[in-house]
């Protein structure tokens, strides 16, 4: 079996039903039908994520008023989940680039606890995905968060830095474009202060700022036409 098929098969259309759609393969399902009956946009840009992602296109439209921006968040996802509906989220609407920003949720244990180096490893076959597909990956590290309101028992504060650690060497070791949100942004106590995101999580439209801010030179050297 292909690598591609391996990974994506536990969330085939077949086992929706049992699954209950684990990986929300529906959410973008019309949408992305109707994209890929476009024709083919050589500067578009997927941005994958979770909540994060998927609350950008609200607290910032103007940002996403560029046309090569696609936005494929989902809030509540983990990595695992994006890495099955990456096909169709992603490759099959044939994007120059993809913008993956996942682990947040992972260290909340929205979807039963796993280790750090799991995380990185299903981050990595994303990428790997990705450069099979001749898409550029953009690897983003884990916004700051002190702690999870829903999840009070975690230690964001510690587990983030540290997966961000494995995550920026993922990116040298392939070759690939690390955009660092956290170094930036974080606080004294490794976490976001309330001007940035009023929950300590999800950014406030002054913390999307910052973070196209700190995105978009990257993404000039990535795709170069995406401002156009």
């Amino acid at each position: 079996m292909a690598l591609s098929s391996l990974l994506l098969s536990f969330c085939s259309p077949k086992k929706q039903e049992k699954a209950a759609d684990f990986c929300q393969l529906q959410r973008y399902a019309e949408a992305n039908t109707a994209l890929i009956q476009r024709p083919v946009d050589s500067n578009r840009i997927v941005l994958m994520g979770n909540s994060i992602t998927e609350g950008w296109s609200t607290a910032s439209p103007g940002f996403f008023e560029n046309k090569h921006l696609i936005n494929r968040g989902i809030g509540g996802q983990t990595a695992v989940q994006m890495l099955g509906r990456f096909r169709a989220d992603v490759i099959n609407l044939k994007p120059r680039a993809v913008v993956i920003l996942a682990g947040t949720n992972d260290i909340a244990a929205n979807n039963g606890e796993v280790t750090l180096e799991e995380v990185r490893d299903q981050i990595q076959s994303m990428v790997e995905l990705a450069q099979a597909n001749k898409i550029q990956a953009v690897l983003c590290a884990v916004l700051p968060a002190f702690e999870y309101t829903w999840s009070p028992d975690k230690d964001p504060a510690t587990q983030i830095p540290r997966l961000n650690f494995l995550l920026k060497d993922l990116a040298q070791n392939a070759g690939i474009p690390f955009v660092d949100y956290f170094s930036p942004m974080v606080n004294g106590i490794n976490g976001l202060d309330p001007h940035l995101a009023a929950d300590g999580v999800h950014p406030t439209a002054e913390g999307y700022k910052q973070m196209e801010n700190i995105l978009s030179p990257v993404l000039d050297k990535t795709v170069p036409g995406w401002r156009e």
